[in-house]
């Protein structure tokens, strides 16, 4: 007989808030790529299909997302021990915990007055936007790999309508630690 997961002696983890990222500019789902014919590699010889991006807003979120955590990484650093990181901070290692708030353009057509919820295509499918932030996150050498996230808690709001929305369009993200958690 098998026990229901909420009886089973699961060790508690504790988190620890290692990183806020506020990125300002207008999230972009990473969505799927299409086929752009083939190339030779120069150096190798080899042939191989080349895929690029649908989406042309991808790659300038990715890079505002990079801009905002190698700054937030700096702040931090600051904060925690006084002066400027010498040659860079290293980046968080082990289970992470990741809570996203984006911040969706609100169409005109949208009520003025009350709550709407962000469900059309224009605002993007939340799991491509968790997508692209991460990849941004990761190339700013934040973390090891966004594989090492374990956990997301993401919002998709409108300006004004949630207790941290950004005025504008863009994303607040807190990265954590997990403690007690074994590997």
């Amino acid at each position: 007989m098998t026990r229901p997961i909420r009886d089973l002696d699961v060790p508690a983890t504790e988190r620890q808030l290692r990183l806020t990222i506020v990125v300002h500019g207008r999230p972009a789902p990473q969505g799927s790529k299409k086929y752009a014919g083939h190339r030779r590699n120069s150096a190798s010889g080899r042939i191989s299909a080349v895929l690029v991006e649908q989406s042309k807003r991808v790659k300038p979120w990715r890079d505002l997302v990079t801009a905002a955590t190698t700054t937030a990484m700096t702040t931090a650093h600051i904060q925690q021990y006084g002066g400027y990181p010498a040659g860079g901070t290293l980046p968080l290692a082990g289970p992470l915990e990741a809570e996203i708030v984006f911040t969706v353009l609100k169409p005109a057509s949208a009520p003025k007055r009350r709550r709407t919820w962000p469900t059309t295509r224009h605002s993007g499918d939340i799991d491509k936007l968790i997508r692209s932030t991460f990849d941004g996150i990761a190339d700013a050498r934040a973390i090891v790999d966004d594989s090492r996230i374990v956990s997301v808690t993401a919002t998709k709001t409108f300006p004004g309508e949630h207790p941290e929305a950004l005025p504008e369009p863009g994303a607040i993200i807190r990265v954590y630690t997990l403690t007690g958690a074994t590997r």
